[in-house]
């Protein structure tokens, strides 16, 4: 018998009539959300970390391939079980105990989402004063002006709209949103080739930093860049015709595109250095600087890139993690508002103050706490369980995945111990110790943060569960 404490109309697996999204419906999906400021950023922080665009490009290319696999292979749990990511958690975390990742993953889209809400918020600023309004930046010291803020406000209001609406009305905005954003991108590229050769944009040379770019730190906070999407993407899958329309759609829609767009944050960065001896690491300065009628539609389509990758990809996850505390009172309506508020009391323009801490500090940090999690998930699933599931346990007390007291230790543990030796390397990295009081071998091993947690976390916990909990999943 179900739960109601465990369920609510949000988490129970889609019906077949709700399964009507296409492989071009997930290709638009990605393409929206990846056509989006910190992909911009994110290209051109690696320009500004002594990385050459080659480099960049190949890196960001590389990275997305990689995290293709278990985005597509969590994937597959939405097409064969239609429920969403926190429910798929309960098999291996318990009932109960899948509220511990889904709340990881859900504050990890807060800051995502409030991250978002700033870039929106800078780049309606910027329109505003190209209308003419004359407001102010921040003042030598400040990070943030009022007028800024009062504009992440003003853009975090306008997402709730889309969280009210549900799913289908996310779909729809990123189908209308993408032609227009892609369209959009290659418009700056033309204007900017016009503008500077082609071969002076690319003949830069690579910026001197001390020690050198950090490939493998790079690399990492880049995987780690869409590991919130490749824990959460059943939200997505479960609404797919099939396994061939959610495989092909990712596989077309994530690694291409953001290597293609990240050519348009490098040649951004080196732009803004030849034209106004300046590199800027946001796309609003740069268009700001190209006359009124390229900043004011450059500036639009920011906005609207922003609200299509804020709302598909953080509000979306934490609306049901945010649900899996408890069913019976938070709706995914609800679980989207609670994140919302949440992402409020980050404050985004303090992270990026740097292109080091957003590169490293940001992306690698949480990449290595969500590596352990999808190691767990995929080991549980593929290995363990074999695909299958019993779908009433998943929703009642007392069943398969109740463990003890609904919480699975095993899973507890393996978590931590994937996570723990990276957490010393990260408060280096991130300034919170001093970075000569850690072992140099540590602070190397959060550079592989995500592929250690997740490899030692899934290891962990496949050796560590009973071989009789196979038996167990299989559904009935």
């Amino acid at each position: 018998m179900t739960d109601p404490t465990l369920s609510n109309h949000d988490l129970v697996p889609t019906t077949a009539s709700q399964r009507t999204w296409r492989w071009q419906d997930f290709a638009a999906l990605w393409v929206g959300m990846v056509v989006c400021v910190p992909t911009y950023t994110m290209a051109s922080s690696m320009l500004d970390q002594g990385f050459s665009w080659q480099q960049a490009v190949g890196l960001v290319l590389l990275a997305n391939l990689i995290v293709l696999v278990p985005m597509i292979l969590i994937g597959r749990v939405g097409p064969k079980h239609g429920i969403p990511f926190p429910v798929l958690a309960r098999a291996s975390f318990g009932v109960k105990g899948a509220s511990l990742p889904a709340v990881l993953r859900g504050l990890v889209a807060c800051g995502w989402f409030s991250i978002n809400c700033y870039f929106g918020a800078l780049a309606l600023h910027s329109f505003l004063n190209v209308l003419g309004l004359g407001l102010a930046a921040p003042a030598p010291g400040e990070t943030i002006s009022s007028s800024q803020l009062a504009c992440f406000i003003a853009f975090w209001a306008v997402h709730i709209v889309f969280i009210w609406k549900g799913t289908e009305s996310i779909r729809l905005l990123e189908v209308i949103a993408a032609p227009l954003m892609i369209g959009a991108s290659l418009a700056l590229v033309v204007a900017l080739v016009t503008m500077v050769p082609a071969a002076q944009l690319l003949g830069l040379p690579a910026k001197e930093v001390p020690g050198g770019p950090k490939v493998w730190a790079a690399l990492t906070g880049l995987v780690g860049f869409w590991a919130t999407l490749a824990l959460n993407i059943p939200d997505f899958t479960r609404f797919a015709r099939s396994q061939r329309d959610q495989t092909v759609g990712q596989a077309l829609g994530l690694p291409v595109p953001m290597a293609l767009f990240s050519m348009v944050g490098v040649i951004g960065f080196s732009a803004s250095a030849i034209l106004y001896g300046k590199a800027e690491l946001f796309p609003d300065a740069l268009l700001a600087k190209m006359g009124p009628v390229a900043a004011g539609l450059g500036l639009l389509v920011i906005l609207l890139a922003n609200l299509t990758t804020n709302v598909a990809a953080n509000l979306v996850s934490p609306s049901y993690d945010f649900s899996q505390l408890a069913p019976s009172k938070i709706s995914f309506r609800m679980g989207g508002l609670i994140a919302a508020v949440i992402g409020l009391l980050f404050m985004p323009w303090k992270l990026l103050a740097t292109s080091g801490g957003y590169l490293f500090t940001w992306l690698g940090g949480y990449g290595t706490l969500l590596g352990a999690i999808a190691g767990i998930l995929l080991s549980d699933y593929y290995l363990l369980r074999r695909t299958e599931l019993r779908h009433d346990d998943l929703y009642r007390r007392g069943g398969a995945y109740e463990y003890s007291g609904g919480w699975n230790l095993r899973a507890i543990i393996a978590l931590l111990v994937g996570v723990l030796p990276c957490l010393p390397g990260y408060l280096a990295v991130s300034g919170v110790v001093d970075k000569a009081s850690v072992p140099a071998g540590l602070v190397t091993l959060f550079d592989f943060g995500w592929f250690f947690s997740l490899a030692v976390a899934g290891t962990v916990y496949i050796l560590s569960m009973p071989r009789r909990v196979a038996a167990q999943g299989v559904a009935a």
